[in-house]
């Protein structure tokens, strides 16, 4: 079946935003409802058309009370370039929203209080989904950053450290200027929930990153590096030096007149199957 036609069935509803969607129309907020589901969809349609355009695999869609979240089937391999355009055209969304609203309204076919509310609630989702904390867009290009400079370990890492330092931020700031506002102590308490999951499941991140290299596509490796370690150095810390878009050579000397290389298939198959993550590089030789 056509990668397009099958866009739709992806789509998921969770039970707590149609909870909160039928609250908030029984109170009389029909149009904030309907404003809040249209931006937030067409925010993750965007990410979504992005992800299919580049043959991403999508597992789900899903519509959150507080956002929405495509599931990608992806582990940090794919070009950063393409996950720039996949995480920018959620927000990208935003202004084609506002070129329409703003179409609607001078054309007379949107009162000027719903174009202030639908103007309202767009600015302030694009703001929330831009701050630069994980998993929002604004953390991803982030950490999309860090993985041009550093190894994807510490890319991952440093991007969920600055997370938590926005956070903070944020709190203190919420603290000061808007302590009772229910919705923003929501999102932050999503927030930390999301952020705290992620640095939980960091080692596992990494493990996926490593299988998806080892069992998956490398079309995105680019280019062959060749690094030096200490032949003492353990496999699973060689790993450590790896970055997205590379493909690497490993090389250590076991003694001054005798050099090796491993390359990462190698190392991988050495790992993942071998299960020899804890067996330094001239062991692996021997």
């Amino acid at each position: 079946m056509n990668k397009w036609l099958m866009l739709p069935s992806k789509l998921s509803i969770h039970p707590l935003y149609l909870l909160i969607a039928c609250i908030g129309i029984l109170t009389a907020n029909f149009w904030s409802v309907l404003f809040v589901s249209i931006i937030i969809f067409c925010h993750e349609l965007g990410h979504a058309i992005a992800a299919t355009s580049f043959n991403w695999r999508i597992n789900k869609i899903t519509l959150l009370p507080f956002g929405g979240v495509v599931d990608l089937d992806e582990h940090g391999n794919r070009s950063t370039y393409e996950e720039f355009i996949v995480t920018i055209s959620g927000p990208i969304q935003h202004l084609a929203l506002y070129i329409i609203a703003k179409f609607l309204f001078q054309m007379s076919m949107m009162p000027e209080h719903l174009y202030s509310l639908f103007i309202s609630y767009n600015v302030s989702i694009l703001c929330f989904n831009l701050l630069p904390i994980w998993p929002l867009d604004g953390g991803k290009l982030i950490y999309q950053l860090f993985s041009l400079i550093f190894p994807f370990v510490k890319a991952h890492i440093y991007s969920l450290y600055s997370s938590f330092a926005c956070l903070v931020l944020c709190t203190m700031i919420t603290i000061f200027i808007q302590p009772m506002n229910i919705t923003v102590w929501v999102c932050l308490l999503f927030l930390i929930v999301s952020l705290w999951g992620e640095w939980k499941n960091r080692h596992f991140v990494v493990i996926r990153f490593l299988m998806e290299r080892f069992y998956g596509n490398k079309q995105s490796i680019q280019k062959i590096k060749s690094i030096s370690l200490n032949k003492e150095t353990k496999l699973f810390q060689v790993f450590s030096n790896f970055q997205k878009g590379y493909k690497y050579n490993v090389v250590f000397s076991i003694d001054k007149k005798n050099q090796q290389m491993l390359d990462e298939n190698e190392l991988l198959h050495a790992y993942f199957t071998e299960k020899k993550a804890t067996h330094s590089l001239e062991e692996l030789i021997s």
